[in-house]
């Protein structure tokens, strides 16, 4: 049996050491594209080895069991290509450092954290577009939330903590590097990380936020209502689907800041919330890598139709994924969701009406999407196919994993609380400075 004190080294370390082994068969591409799924599952089963073992946070240990199976679903879900190798390989570095953050003790977690924001940037100006405004910004943010989680780490301040959990689990106006993130990195990045930061954003917070008064959490539910309208918007106005699904999720992703901040406290339901929303997202983004790999990457959603008749097993898949998106039962975002929002005291009066405003938005942009996808003229221009064996299984995966998130009792994940250390100790006593 393994110690209990090298457990979260265990867990971490399998992903990372198989990234390092993939390098091996790196000019056999399909062969290296298996290896990282089997490797995925690998640290699965390491993960549910070690469950019983893992000291778990405020908002359990759910997490640490959806980073494999979100990391094994994004690489399933990319065509074999040559051009995908390194994203596949960092798609297991990202895990296995993800993995080490979430179970470690607060140094080294907040260290590696520094680092995983840093080898983003480094990503995000590596693919950055020069003539897009917001791809800058993006290398901005996280550039900042690099920034404050070195200095988290070395001094344990509570602000460059809470900023760092604001770039994370993005809230607006810290916002440009999670959309940058989902629609600048290549391959199976944007589907990993979109639950990889939010996880690890609400991870930090939920042992920074007890301890902040009701007057201080005020300006946050602020940023939080106003955001989730102005996200909504924008995800509103979006003709590319990356862009509409990062602001999409970045609506319900602030709603989720205003729970937290209302209630100060993060609880099974937040993360089941989180889990829930994230996973949808990155569902949608491999059915949309669906029609990118047959039509090309810079395909205009309006110019695809008809794909119900010709693409039933895609059209179900989807359709079951749009419902989840819009926060409908019995899926794992209407079941967090509501929890959230039982336990939160309704702090200003306006946040019923921003509520229902988000879901209607969503309900919209969301139906537009997939009705235009799947319905209409058929093209006899396109050349229709079906979902292939790996993108089938990617996207089951994901559906499955709403319907079990929606359905299983939100105390199977809590875990046992962390003993105080040191940095908690300073983040509080900053607080209450």
């Amino acid at each position: 049996m393994i110690n209990p004190m090298l457990t979260p080294w265990f867990v971490a370390a399998v992903p990372l050491l198989g990234a390092l082994l993939g390098l091996s068969i790196w000019s056999q591409p399909e062969k290296l594209k298996t290896w990282s799924v089997t490797v995925t599952l690998g640290s699965l089963l390491a993960v549910l080895l070690s469950f019983f073992t893992l000291t778990g946070s405020t908002e359990g240990l759910l997490f640490v069991l959806l980073l494999p199976l979100a990391a094994s679903v994004s690489l399933l879900g990319q065509p074999v290509h040559r051009d995908h190798r390194l994203t596949w390989v960092l798609t297991l570095v990202f895990l296995g450092m993800g993995l080490g953050i979430l179970t470690l003790p607060s140094p080294i977690g907040s260290i590696a954290l520094a680092l995983l924001l840093g080898f983003i940037t480094f990503l995000l100006y590596w693919h950055h577009d020069p003539f897009w405004g917001p791809s800058w910004l993006g290398i901005g943010t996280y550039g900042l939330g690099t920034l404050c989680a070195g200095i988290a780490a070395m001094t344990g301040s509570a602000i460059a903590s809470l900023l760092a959990c604001m770039i994370l689990l993005p809230l607006v106006p810290f916002h440009h590097g999670y959309v940058a993130a989902l629609t600048r990195l290549p391959g199976s990045l944007p589907s990993f990380t979109v639950l990889l930061l939010p996880a690890i954003g609400l991870h930090k917070l939920a042992a920074l936020i007890p301890p902040v008064s009701e007057l201080e959490t005020l300006p946050v539910i602020v940023l939080a209502l106003s955001g989730a309208l102005y996200a909504a918007i924008k995800a509103l106005a979006q003709s590319r689907v990356r862009l509409l699904l990062a602001y999409g999720s970045l609506s319900f992703f602030s709603l989720l800041w205003w729970c937290v901040a209302a209630s100060r406290t993060v609880t099974p339901q937040a993360a089941v919330f989180l889990g829930s929303l994230a996973l949808v997202t990155a569902g949608l983004l491999l059915a949309w890598q669906v029609i990118r790999t047959r039509y090309g990457d810079d395909v205009d959603p309006r110019a695809i139709s008809g794909l119900a008749a010709q693409m039933p097993q895609f059209a179900v898949l989807i359709s079951v994924l749009a419902l989840a998106a819009m926060g409908l039962p019995p899926f794992g975002v209407f079941v967090g969701f509501m929890g959230l929002l039982f336990a939160s005291p309704l702090t200003l009066s306006i946040a019923p009406f921003v509520v229902a405003i988000t879901w209607l938005a969503a309900s919209w942009y969301i139906l537009d999407l997939v009705q235009g996808l799947l319905f209409g003229r058929k093209r006899p221009d396109l050349r229709y196919e079906d979902v292939r064996q790996s993108e089938f299984a990617s996207l089951l995966i994901v559906v499955m994993i709403m319907f079990a998130l929606g359905l299983a009792p939100t105390n199977l994940f809590e875990g046992t609380p962390r003993s105080t250390d040191t940095g908690a100790i300073m983040e509080s006593v900053s607080w209450n400075r």
